[in-house]
């Protein structure tokens, strides 16, 4: 007990189990918390969301002066008192930051607030690319430390998972440091770099939510429009009577018009072609090449490695072939000699358009960042003496949780285990303590009522208007944000 005592001149922070002594006018190891004059003090400051149910106002409408403007960007607001710059409840049995109570069309609504410190969390990651990041179950380093892996690919996109108590807690300090940093940039909409696989075929990415990736230093551009049997029943139509047949390269299912049955429908004659990779179905070959960077995901910058010799019982000298990428960036157009050997040929501007309609239809390369974590019992207890409670309430649609104000997925099974886009939150949203852990917002809005059948801290509870002040930072609900306290999110409404 000698620390206790410890220089006057510091006080102790119980905000999350590092419990610093912070001395007057630093701040703690969170970069959350600073001693001003004695006081402990929150440095970032608690977040509004002002929804009015309104369109914007244009900027000085109707002949109001500058002197008439409050600084909101919304007029008629409601605001939803969000878990950003709210503080924590450690050591778990206090109860929630702020507890803020308003009434929403003639019902009671409470919301509990505060800031979860997750050791259980990580982000899953989507990079919409058809480039080759790395095999799955690959490992992800950030500075040399693994804080992840390679996940089953979906459709045109690469999947991450990173992070996980393992990380943070289950390796070295340096990995949960360096995790725990990686994590916090990526929850706050910064840009990361990582290296996936090892030595022999390691791929550099650079994830940001909402931007493009770079792969090995080059921005990626488009999302593939479909596998390469997809794209050829898609775009059929536009090849037939320009060409003799199609090759769509792509890493997973390679596709050919003149044996696909798109293919047949429209009455193209076989010509011959031969694919070296597993035949699957009719004009479906999978394993065409190696996974890589080149045209859809394989190895390969020359599509014509992906071709054996043409039979000579339907090919013909002069027959037209068009190879392309499931993104339509790469393109080549052959003609076959008296050999039947593909020559490269000037491509016809049907065929260029057929390939820019490919791109056309592609959606952007984007980067999506999803925050998971677990509310523990310890970050339940702020909301409730009966921690059980609470997880039923929410499972039985009586209780609402967001964070930052952004609706959450609740997973099924046991717990509270949510996951939601950090673009849907308020910038800023993310801390962290040393321990190391994230700190994130999470908010807990049900009728009052519900709210006491619980077992929630009713005597807690302030009004909205004694919460809100001008020390409160507003923001406006963005478009695709739900209304936590809309009443269609609650099973007694319907």
């Amino acid at each position: 007990m000698a620390n206790e005592t410890a220089n006057p001149e510091k006080i102790r922070c119980d905000a999350c189990p590092v419990m610093c002594y912070i001395a007057d006018g630093k701040i703690g190891a969170c970069d959350r918390y600073a001693n001003h004059g004695g006081d402990l003090v929150r440095l970032d400051a608690l977040t509004i969301i002002e929804s009015s149910g309104q369109k914007l106002v244009p900027f000085l409408k109707d002949g109001k002066g500058p002197d008439d403007w409050d600084g909101n960007i919304v007029q008629g607001n409601r605001p939803f008192v969000t878990a950003v710059g709210a503080g924590t409840t450690y050591p778990d049995y206090k109860p929630a930051p702020f507890i803020v109570s308003q009434e929403i069309q003639g019902v009671d609504m409470v919301t509990v607030v505060t800031e979860g410190i997750f050791s259980y969390c990580g982000v899953k990651i989507k990079i919409d690319t058809d480039r080759h990041l790395g095999h799955e179950r690959d490992v992800v380093r950030v500075n040399g430390e693994p804080i992840g892996h390679v996940m089953t690919s979906e459709y045109g996109s690469k999947m991450l998972s990173l992070g996980g108590v393992e990380h943070l807690t289950g390796g070295t300090k340096k990995e949960g440091r360096i995790t725990c940093d990686a994590l916090l940039k990526l929850c706050n909409q910064e840009a990361v770099e990582m290296v996936i696989g090892e030595p022999e075929h390691e791929t550099t990415v650079v994830v940001q939510a909402g931007k493009a990736p770079i792969i090995n230093g080059v921005e990626e551009k488009l999302m593939r429009v479909g596998c390469g049997s997809a794209t050829i029943g898609m775009f059929a139509t536009q090849w037939v009577g320009h060409v003799e047949d199609v090759v769509v390269v792509d890493d997973h299912i390679t596709g050919v018009l003149s044996e696909h049955q798109a293919g047949k429908l429209l009455d193209v004659p076989a010509t011959g072609i031969k694919i070296n990779g597993r035949r699957s179905t009719p004009g479906r070959y999978f394993q065409v090449a190696e996974p890589g960077t080149g045209w859809g995901g394989t190895d390969i910058e020359d599509p014509l490695k992906i071709l054996g010799d043409f039979n000579p019982k339907f090919a013909k000298d002069g027959m037209r072939l068009l190879m392309v990428s499931t993104t339509g960036e790469q393109y080549a157009y052959f003609e076959l000699d008296e050999t039947l050997t593909p020559q490269p040929a000037e491509i016809p501007e049907k065929l260029k358009a057929s390939a820019d309609l490919i791109a056309e239809n592609c959606e952007p390369s984007v980067c999506s960042v999803l925050f998971m974590g677990g509310a523990g019992g310890s970050l339940r207890a702020g909301v409730t003496e009966n921690p059980v409670k609470l997880t039923k309430s929410v499972k039985d649609s009586l209780t609402f949780v967001s964070c930052g104000g952004a609706e959450a997925y609740v997973w099924p099974g046991g717990g509270i285990t949510v996951m939601v886009d950090v673009l849907d939150m308020p910038t800023g949203s993310f801390g962290y303590v040393p321990t190391p852990a994230l700190v994130a917002p999470i908010e807990f809005t049900m009728r009052v009522s519900d709210y006491g059948t619980l077992g929630g801290h009713m005597d807690e509870i302030r009004l909205v208007q004694d919460v809100v002040s001008d020390g409160t930072r507003k923001v406006a609900q963005f478009d695709n944000q739900p209304d936590p306290m809309a009443h269609t999110n609650y099973r007694w409404s319907k």
